[in-house]
């Protein structure tokens, strides 16, 4: 499980990659369960918020960068 703060001194790619082994992860947590082979059902819970985790940080970088680029064009339209 990721925290927050460790997220946030990972790079975007490492970020996109953490995404992707999560979703994957889930996809197959939810395999088991629909084959009755899930030994621990709060395990999908765990995957959904270190998921959600990754999309905030993503999210916060995205809206970091758009405002950013926003003050550099303010100053150099004054």
């Amino acid at each position: 499980m990721a925290k927050a703060k460790e997220l946030a001194d990972l790079g975007d790619t490492d970020l996109l990659e953490a995404l992707a082994d999560h979703k994957e992860e889930l996809f197959n947590l939810r395999f088991q369960f629909a084959t009755g082979q899930l030994d621990s059902p709060a395990r999908m819970k765990l995957v959904k918020r270190d998921i959600a985790r990754v999309l905030t940080e993503l999210r916060a970088r995205e809206i970091a960068d758009a405002e950013a680029l926003a003050a550099t064009e303010e100053v150099d339209s004054v």
